[in-house]
C-alpha cells in the first residue's frame, strides 16, 4: 500500500481532501449575499458591460464605418463577423487556462486583451486593419462572459442563484441597451468621424478594471477546493462568514447535500456517456439563441437606414427603446427563474422568436413598409431570445461538474461566437443576392425552431439545486 511522508496512505489523503472539499462547499452554500459577492459581481459586471458594448459597438458604428471606408453588404457582414472568429478561439483557449490556472486569471486576460485591442481599433486607418484588430479584440472578449459566469455561479448558494446569477448577468444588457445610447451621444458631441472612433477608445476602460482584478478579485472557492488548496480557500471563507454575522445573519452548521468535485479535469468528458446529452442541448441552445441575437441585431441600425430610410439617430433609437424592454424582460426572468424554473423559460422563448421569424417573412411578403416590419418583428424575437441567451450563463455551468465547469461554459459560448460569426455573414449574403428582407426572416424562424425542439426534447430543470447535485 502507498504511503505517504507523513504515514498516511494515499486512501487517507484522498478521503481527506474529498472531506474538505464537501466542507468548503457546504460553508459556501449557507452563505447570504454579502460583501466579497458584491465585490465579485463588481469586477466581473464591468468586464461583462463592456464585453457586450465592445461586441455590439461595431452594430454602432457600421453605417459610419460603412460610408467611411466605402464598404459594400457582403463586406460588412464580414466585417461584423470576424470579431466571432477571434471570440471562438478566446473561448477555447482561456476556458481551458481557467480550468488549469483558475478563473481570476483567465478572466484578467481577457479582459486586458480586449480592452487594448478596442484602443487600438480607434487607430484603424482603413477597413482591412479594423478587420484585423477586430479579429484579435475576440480573442478576449469570447472568454470573458463565460469565465465570469463559471466564477459568479461557484460563489452563489443554490437557493438563489438563479435570482443572484441573473440579475449579476443582466449588466450585459445594460451594455446593449446603452452601446446605442453613447454611440448617438458620441456622434452628437464628437460627429460621425471621430465619434466612431472614440467609442472605441472608450471601449477599453476594461484594460484598467483588468489591473485592479488581479489585486482585487478572489478566487473560486470550489475551484480552490477542486485544486487541493484548502487554506486558501478556507482563508475566503473566514471572510465571508465573518461579515455574514457582522450583519446579524446566524449561520447554521455546515451540510454537505452532494460529494464535492475533486477528481482531475479531462477535457475530453464532455463527450462521455454522462455528459453527451448535456453538451448537445448546451451547443445547439447556444448556436441557435447567438444565431437570432447578434445575426439580427448587428444588422438591425443598418438596415433601418438602408432599406427602412430612417436617419441614423432614428434608427440608433429604435434600437435602444428595444434594447431597454428587452432589459425589463431580463429582470422580470431573474425574480421569476428559481421559481418558474430554467426550461419553461427556455422553451417558451424559442417559441417567441419562431412567431418573430415567421411574422417579418409574411409581412414582407405581403407588402409591408420595412422599418415597422423591422421593429416589430426584431422585437418579438428579441423578447423571444433574450431570456434564453442571458440564461445560459445561468444555466451552463448548472450542468457540469467544477472540473469541467469554465471549459464547458468556454466551449458551449465558443458555439455561439460560431453562430455570430455564420449569422451577420448570412445576412449580407441574402441580402446581397437580392433575395429580400423576407428571407432573412426566414433564416431566424427556421433557426429559431431547432432550438425550441432540442430545448423541449433534451432540456434538464435546475431550479435551487446545489450545483455538485445537477453534476452527479
Amino acid at each position: 500500500m502507498t504511503t505517504t511522508g507523513d504515514g498516511k496512505t494515499a486512501a487517507d489523503n484522498t478521503a481527506a481532501d474529498n472531506t474538505a472539499a464537501d466542507n468548503t462547499v457546504a460553508r459556501l452554500e449557507r452563505l447570504p449575499f454579502g460583501r466579497v459577492h458584491f465585490r465579485v459581481a463588481s469586477l466581473l459586471g464591468v468586464g461583462t458591460f463592456f464585453d457586450a458594448f465592445d461586441s455590439l459597438v461595431i452594430a454602432t458604428v457600421l453605417t459610419v464605418v460603412i460610408t467611411a471606408f466605402h464598404v459594400d453588404f457582403a463586406y460588412a457582414g464580414l466585417l461584423i463577423s470576424v470579431a466571432y472568429v477571434g471570440q471562438f478561439v478566446g473561448a477555447i483557449v482561456l476556458g481551458a487556462v481557467a480550468e488549469r490556472y483558475g478563473r481570476r486569471t483567465a478572466f484578467v486576460i481577457s479582459l486586458g486583451t480586449f480592452g487594448l485591442l478596442s484602443m487600438a481599433a480607434g487607430l484603424a486607418w482603413n477597413v482591412e486593419s479594423l478587420l484585423v484588430l477586430r479579429l484579435l479584440q475576440g480573442i478576449g472578449l469570447g472568454a470573458e462572459v463565460p469565465i465570469a459566469g463559471a466564477l459568479f455561479n461557484e460563489f452563489v448558494r443554490g437557493h438563489s442563484r438563479g435570482r443572484a446569477v441573473m440579475i449579476y448577468e443582466s449588466i450585459f444588457s445594460w451594455g446593449i441597451l446603452l452601446a446605442p445610447l453613447i454611440g448617438l451621444l458620441f456622434f452628437t458631441l464628437f460627429g460621425p468621424e471621430l465619434g466612431w472612433r472614440l467609442l472605441f477608445v472608450f471601449g477599453a476602460i476594461p484594460l484598467a478594471v483588468a489591473v485592479i482584478a488581479y489585486f482585487k478579485l478572489p478566487e473560486s472557492p470550489r475551484w480552490l477546493a477542486e485544486q487541493g488548496r484548502f487554506a486558501e480557500a478556507g482563508r475566503l471563507l473566514d471572510e465571508m462568514e465573518a461579515d455574514a454575522r457582522a450583519r446579524g445573519t446566524v449561520l447554521s452548521e455546515p451540510e454537505a447535500r452532494a460529494p464535492a468535485d475533486v477528481k482531475p479535469t479531462r477535457f475530453g468528458e464532455l463527450f462521455s456517456t454522462a455528459y453527451r446529452r448535456r453538451t448537445a442541448l448546451s451547443w445547439v441552445t447556444w448556436f441557435c439563441g447567438y444565431f437570432i441575437l447578434y445575426g439580427f441585431s448587428t444588422w438591425l441600425p443598418t438596415l433601418y437606414v438602408r432599406l427602412g430610410g430612417l436617419a441614423t439617430n432614428n434608427a440608433l433609437a429604435l434600437t435602444a427603446i428595444a434594447s431597454a424592454l428587452y432589459l425589463i424582460e431580463i429582470y422580470v426572468f431573474a425574480l421569476t427563474v428559481d421559481r418558474v424554473g430554467r426550461k419553461p423559460w427556455f422553451v417558451g422563448g424559442f417559441a417567441l422568436a419562431v412567431f418573430g421569424g415567421a411574422f417579418g417573412c409574411i409581412a414582407i411578403l405581403m407588402g409591408a413598409t420595412a422599418w415597422p416590419v423591422l421593429f416589430v418583428a426584431g422585437l418579438l424575437m428579441g423578447l423571444g431570445i433574450s431570456p434564453v441567451t442571458a440564461g445560459l450563463y445561468l444555466y451552463t455551468p448548472e450542468l457540469y461538474p467544477t472540473r469541467m465547469r469554465a471549459w464547458a461554459t468556454a466551449t458551449g459560448s465558443s458555439l455561439n461566437r460560431v453562430a455570430s460569426a455564420i449569422g451577420p455573414i448570412l445576412v449580407g449574403a441574402l441580402l446581397g443576392a437580392g433575395l429580400g428582407l423576407g428571407s432573412v426572416f426566414a433564416a431566424f424562424g427556421v433557426i429559431g425552431l431547432v432550438g425550441l425542439v432540442v430545448m423541449a426534447w433534451l432540456g434538464i430543470e435546475t431550479k435551487q439545486r446545489v450545483l455538485e447535485e445537477l453534476a452527479q
